[in-house]
């Protein structure tokens, strides 16, 4: 206002009805004239945000603002995107329901140690289920715990054996002569199949499994599963069960090729996997 007024009426006479210091309102003044600094990365945010459907908080954007050579600090992210009204999505926590015994289970060789130092070194798998206009999908990944990338999974509208053991054969087909992973998943009766053990002992791999009931035991599968259903399945409508298999299966491939992860140093997790076997 008494910027405004300023050609109209002495100066001295608008700051003491304004009860304004001399130095707030020259202040204000130069203020008023500058461009906004970051008018170039705020439309740069809000492009990223969108082109990941609203799926990337701060910490995200940043690192790929920071990919692309903008040296922003993170609080700054955080306020510019606030200042646009941005927010990324809010993990939804699901409740899982333990089916009971079903076959033998096999120790628990991981014992939530979801560390590894290479990829293929060591792998979680797990089943969840989606609804959609009372039909079912299942989907059953497997992930590695180096690089956090699916590396191989199914998806149907039943949950029958085939569901995880091809899945299983997929993953095993893309392993290196010297790859022996562990295996580790909860105590499913998937799991706990004579067709599904053999398979894994024939191959060399180590059969690890979760605690009964313990879904901390699998964290990292239980994550990925809470990240997808927030991302691509919660507030989402499917005009039926095919249209979702659809969509799962083009988020996975979005999640492995294009979300970039914090953990992973910015890199999407096929990106990391690349790095580290360059590195090797």
């Amino acid at each position: 206002m008494a910027l405004t007024l300023k050609g109209k009426y002495p100066l001295k006479y608008l700051l003491h009805t304004l009860q304004l210091a001399k130095s707030v309102f020259y202040y204000q003044a130069q203020t008023s004239k500058r461009p906004n600094s970051y008018e170039r990365e705020l439309r740069l945010i809000k492009s990223i945000y969108h082109e990941h459907k609203g799926r990337y908080g701060y910490r995200r954007i940043h690192l790929e603002l920071k990919n692309q050579g903008y040296a922003l600090n993170h609080k700054t992210v955080q306020r510019l995107m606030a200042q646009l009204n941005l927010k990324s999505t809010v993990r939804i926590k699901k409740y899982r329901s333990y089916r009971g015994e079903s076959g033998k289970p096999a120790p628990n060789v991981l014992e939530r140690d979801f560390s590894a130092t290479q990829p293929d070194e060591k792998w979680v798998t797990d089943v969840t289920e989606f609804k959609v206009k009372e039909q079912k999908v299942y989907l059953s990944p497997v992930v590695d715990l180096f690089t956090q990338e699916v590396v191989a999974y199914r998806v149907a509208k039943n949950a029958c054996l085939p569901l995880v053991t091809e899945m299983l054969t997929e993953a095993i087909s893309k392993l290196k002569p010297n790859s022996k992973p562990i295996i580790h998943s909860d105590q499913g009766w998937q799991y706990r199949h004579r067709q599904y053990q053999k398979k894994v002992a024939e191959s060399g791999l180590t059969q690890s499994m979760s605690r009964k009931g313990n879904c901390l035991d699998n964290a990292v599968a239980e994550n990925f599963f809470a990240l997808l259903k927030t991302e691509m399945y919660h507030n989402q409508s499917f005009e039926d069960a095919d249209a979702l298999i659809e969509q799962i299966k083009e988020y996975i491939e979005y999640y492995n090729t294009k979300r970039i992860k914090v953990k992973l140093k910015g890199l999407t997790p096929i990106e990391y996997r690349t790095q580290a076997l360059k590195a090797a």
